[in-house]
């Protein structure tokens, strides 16, 4: 039920309509928190049990430090597109995956693709293939940091 609650609320943020003036409009808005609580209490009780933990709470500080990295791919991709040399050298390479769950490595892939100038082609069990822009984005990448800290969630 606290899911609910904050499902509504979130709506309620999001939307901005905080007064019943528009009451089709309010209707819609329970509606729709109620018909995704619904969604996902089904999805809950059909998935198998595997004893994984879910990330839950835990992603919430690597939130800041990704949206960083975001900003930082953002400027290089930025700096590769506005050189009127286009230095660009796409690859696909190969970048280790050490997640032990299946939704950190979920997220540790989404992570990639949500930076500019990557994107997670294949996840395999561990490592995953990407297309990068350039071989400086691609060695970034390979650095580590990312899959380490991702990881690091799991054990949180």
């Amino acid at each position: 039920m606290f899911r609910l609650l904050v499902l509504g609320v979130a709506w309620l943020l999001w939307s901005g309509h905080y007064t019943l003036e528009e009451p089709l409009i309010a209707a819609f808005g329970v509606l729709s928190c109620g018909l995704v609580y619904w969604i996902a209490q089904r999805l809950r009780a059909a998935a198998p049990e595997h004893g994984e933990r879910t990330l839950g709470w835990s992603v919430v500080p690597y939130l800041p430090w990704l949206l960083l990295e975001i900003v930082k791919a953002d400027l290089a991709v930025a700096k590769i597109v506005l050189d009127p040399k286009m230095p660009i050298s796409p690859r696909i390479i190969r970048v280790k995956a050490s997640q032990r769950g299946d939704g950190a490595r979920v997220l540790f892939a989404n992570s990639i693709t949500l930076t500019p100038g990557t994107i997670s082609l294949a996840v395999r069990e561990d490592h995953i293939w990407v297309h990068a822009l350039s071989k400086e984005i691609g060695d970034d990448l390979q650095s580590g940091e990312m899959d380490q800290k991702v990881a690091g969630l799991e054990r949180t």
